[in-house]
């Protein structure tokens, strides 16, 4: 058999199942055709697979027989051409070993204490008197995260500049018509200057204006002083002596801040959700932090804390906030029982291999013990993709989401403003709790040192 079966409507029936009812749709094709199948999605049929073998054969590729660029085109007129997501073959792997030591080891953690920071005072913040949407504020976290470790911007008028202009054209993806409009935009680039396209990317580059002119200041600076990640980004060169050029950093820096933003955020308001509906669990985890020192917990000691971490795990395997991540076949492949041609885009459907019943027992079921006891199976577990695409910022975004929790554990008492659990609604590329969880803050605890 050359392609697995698909369910027999038409391409636009659907992208509209997939756009309005995701989850739904990925259930129904699942149960009626089995671990592997295929959805009718602009720009391609996409062959979902989600069983660990298959998905153990796509992450094993080395990249000239799977390209990840040509299926990450839709993100093209936001990341830009130079963006590691785009990238394939030679030029993929010369990106990711100029990024990769700048979100690992210990130049990741210089960043706890800043991450720390912004938490305690964006939870001074927080109103008590009304429910807050515990997704806005934590899009303002990672935001500001990215601006002071990725950017480093210190306190001051560019850092609000600069954040208000991000949070402008951020806001643009969050639109139900954004991810059609990209898709059409990637078909057919002409398009860009007719309207809605022009509105877009009008946005897109007032805010290039402000990356371009942060670059331009850092190349006149000494980087060697500073600790950020584009200090490490403007010494960075490959085998042939070559830094990145201004474009190839502008499309990284906004890579990291698409990527590295609105997921981390999104995974934090899942992770609260999550918790917050099993009080036992919520109740161990504020036991584990306060243990660990409280208010007054390192993020080094937050960072290693076992439970903290399983929950996380749990929380990216039953909330996936992306719900696949796809290659195309650049030769014939043979998987799953299917021959495959050249062309064919495949998929490893994060959401469906993180339910596999034979992997996870009772796989609907909150269970951070499962991850208690080892590292997870690469092709079992991949909120972050995996092989030689796996996400570069896997390891920043697991410490940045372990520091926030844990100053949010540490400083507050939080209760759901309902106590129904949120509905996963697809927005752009991501899964989010529909209605961004909103919480009561029912106290805080600050210390003398903290932000009020």
């Amino acid at each position: 058999m050359t392609l697995p079966p698909s369910l027999p409507i038409p391409r636009l029936v659907q992208s509209l199942a997939w756009t309005r009812f995701p989850v739904q749709f990925l259930h129904h094709c699942h149960k009626k055709y089995g671990p592997t199948f295929r959805v009718k999605l602009p720009p391609y049929d996409m062959v979902m697979l989600t069983d660990p073998e298959s998905i153990r054969t796509i992450f094993a590729s080395k990249g000239d027989d799977m390209q990840a660029g040509r299926v990450n085109r839709v993100l093209r007129a936001v990341v830009g051409g130079h963006s590691v997501l785009l990238l394939d073959g030679a030029e993929h792997m010369r990106h990711r070993k100029l990024l990769l030591p700048s979100f690992h080891g210990e130049r990741m953690r210089l960043y706890g204490q800043t991450m720390a920071e912004i938490t305690r005072q964006s939870i001074a913040r927080w109103p008590t008197d009304t429910p807050l949407i515990l997704h806005n504020q934590t899009q303002d976290i990672t935001l500001q995260i990215i601006l002071r470790t990725v950017f480093g911007i210190d306190e001051g008028p560019q850092l609000q500049v600069l954040r208000d202009q991000l949070t402008q054209f951020l806001k643009l993806g969050e639109h139900p018509l954004w991810l059609p409009l990209m898709v059409l935009l990637s078909l057919d680039p002409s398009r860009e200057q007719r309207l809605p396209w022009k509105l877009f990317l009008s946005a897109r580059d007032r805010t290039d204006v402000l990356l371009y002119q942060q670059i331009s200041n850092r190349r006149r600076e000494s980087a060697k002083e500073r600790s950020d990640v584009l200090a490490m980004l403007l010494q960075a060169v490959d085998e042939q002596g070559q830094g990145l050029t201004d474009e190839e950093l502008r499309d990284e820096l906004m890579t990291a801040l698409v990527a590295g933003h609105e997921t981390t955020a999104t995974a934090l308001a899942w992770a609260f959700e999550r918790i917050l509906l099993h009080p036992s669990i919520y109740a161990k985890l504020q036991q584990e932090v306060r243990d660990a020192g409280g208010v007054s917990a390192s993020p080094e000691k937050l960072a290693s804390l076992p439970y903290l971490d399983a929950t996380i795990k749990e929380v990216l395997r039953l909330r996936p906030v992306i719900p696949f991540v796809g290659r195309v076949l650049a030769q014939p492949l043979s998987i799953a029982g299917y021959d495959l041609p050249a062309g064919t885009a495949v998929s490893a459907c994060i959401y469906l291999a993180h339910r596999n019943p034979s992997v996870y027992p009772d796989p609907e079921a909150f269970r951070p013990d499962r991850f208690l006891q080892g590292q997870p199976d690469p092709a079992s577990w991949l909120p972050f993709g995996g092989g030689i695409r796996r996400c570069i910022g896997a390891s920043f975004a697991l410490y940045e989401m372990k520091i926030v929790m844990g100053t949010i554990l540490a400083h507050t008492e939080l209760s759901l403003a309902s106590p129904r659990a949120a509905t996963i609604q697809r927005r752009a590329i991501t899964f989010w709790p529909k209605g961004g969880v909103p919480l009561r803050l029912q106290s805080r605890q600050m210390t003398s040192a903290s932000p009020i």
